[in-house]
């Protein structure tokens, strides 16, 4: 099983992980805003994620983590 978390408080919404991600499981969210003003970025499918860490390696500010059991 693997786990995606996001630190939403610190992604700035930049879309990088959004392209990265094969299996296209991630979006920037429309409704949420973090402290700083940015929509940031969200899995939708989190059962779907095969744990590859494209998303993971390209995000610039390192808020993304991938935990496999």
């Amino acid at each position: 099983m693997v786990h995606v978390s996001i630190n939403a408080e610190l992604c700035k919404g930049c879309g990088l992980c959004v392209r990265a991600c094969p299996k296209q499981l991630l979006a920037i969210s429309k409704t949420r805003l973090n402290a700083k003003g940015y929509h940031p970025a969200e899995i939708h499918d989190p059962e779907a994620c095969v744990g590859c860490a494209c998303c993971a390696r390209t995000c610039p500010d390192v808020v993304i983590c991938i935990e496999k059991d």
